[in-house]
């Protein structure tokens, strides 16, 4: 077109993808604030301004989810104004060292206008989701005859089938924003609050309002490490009886991780009867090894319910073993269990 070139989306996607990829490092971790606020006396850190405080900083990192519903800290138990000024409430992943950088060139992505079509045979996602979720499909994990595949999301954006791989369009998608493959990326819908708790500490609980089974909840996040430095930290939390370790190893990658994200500055609460569930999903990030973990609902939550999921997994008979052995450990983080769920294990970690 005279001079100028014609810039379409797929050149223009071509073009981003050479640029290096946008990520944190761990080292940047915010950490002023916090170092501020504890320098401050406790009498600070009990009052109502470092209530305001905590929330003003949650709210300023969830700039990245617009339409989420402000986060409000309740304490009706002890006199203190905000959770531990350690914590740092985020939604990214934070890569520590030895990490590579997101692998964005090797990432399908589709040329679709408008919302996608989970039926399309053009959709590059609907061909890779449709790829994953093969061996679950010939084993009637999800039926053969279920609409919605591949996207693995009803028509109002809730998660109909847990344990498998959720693969979202991206950045270099031609879809719309509103793409009905698009859920975990337009973050939290619902209202939830950070309460202190008689025994188990600050938990995270439901807003006024149910949460329909299979709503986006967060993003277990924190530092993604490689094993071998999960592995070292591992060795010292388990002394001192705190551990937030999660490693990514996933029945569809053999049950082996090469990574693990340490939650250590925003952990969730743990019960032995969880009513959220961490899956895996992909969106701007190619390497099988390195999805983000989310959280969605596994049952209908009901209003100011506390929100948890288990810290041990899947439990199973298996499960229930580890968890007997482990009481027997001297590990401080094999501590006591006090979900109050009727089917307690009596520990925390197995």
């Amino acid at each position: 077109m005279g001079e100028y070139p014609v810039v379409t989306w797929n050149s223009y996607s071509q073009a981003q993808r050479r640029l290096p990829p946008k990520y944190r490092l761990a080292k940047d971790l915010p950490h002023e604030l916090q170092d501020r606020v504890n320098a401050l006396p406790q009498s600070y850190r009990n009052s109502h301004q470092a209530t305001v405080l905590f929330e003003a900083m949650i709210d300023e990192a969830i700039d990245d989810e617009p339409g989420a519903p402000p986060i409000s800290i309740i304490n009706d138990v002890t006199d203190e104004g905000a959770p531990p000024w350690e914590f740092v409430y985020t939604n990214q992943m934070w890569y520590g060292e030895g990490v590579p950088a997101p692998d964005i060139k090797n990432l399908k992505s589709c040329g679709c206008v408008g919302r996608c079509d989970p039926k399309s045979k053009t959709c590059g996602c609907a061909k890779r989701q449709r790829h994953h979720l093969k061996r679950y499909i010939e084993n009637d994990t999800i039926p053969k005859t279920w609409n919605g595949v591949p996207f693995l999301y009803d028509n109002k954006g809730c998660l109909q089938f847990f344990e498998v791989p959720i693969f979202e369009c991206n950045d270099f998608c031609g879809c719309d924003e509103d793409c009905p493959n698009r859920v975990v990326q337009r973050g939290r819908r619902y209202a939830v609050n950070i309460k202190r708790t008689e025994t188990k500490g600050w938990g995270v609980f439901n807003g006024p309002k149910k949460i329909p089974k299979g709503s986006f909840i967060g993003i277990y996040a924190g530092e993604l490490l490689t094993v071998e430095e999960s592995d070292r930290r591992g060795t010292l939390y388990n002394k001192f009886g705190r551990t937030y370790l999660f490693d990514i190893d996933f029945h569809y990658m053999g049950a082996v991780a090469t990574y693990s994200v340490d939650a250590y500055h925003a952990g969730n609460n743990h019960s032995c009867d969880p009513n959220c569930e961490i899956n895996p999903c992909y969106i701007n990030e190619a390497n099988i090894e390195k999805p983000l973990l989310t959280i969605f609902t596994r049952r209908e939550v009901e209003p100011f319910e506390e929100l948890s999921f288990s810290y041990m997994g899947c439990i199973d008979e298996e499960t229930i073993l580890k968890a007997k052995k482990a009481k027997k450990s001297n590990d401080a983080v094999y501590a006591e269990c006090h979900c109050g769920s009727r089917n307690c294990l009596g520990v925390l970690f197995s």
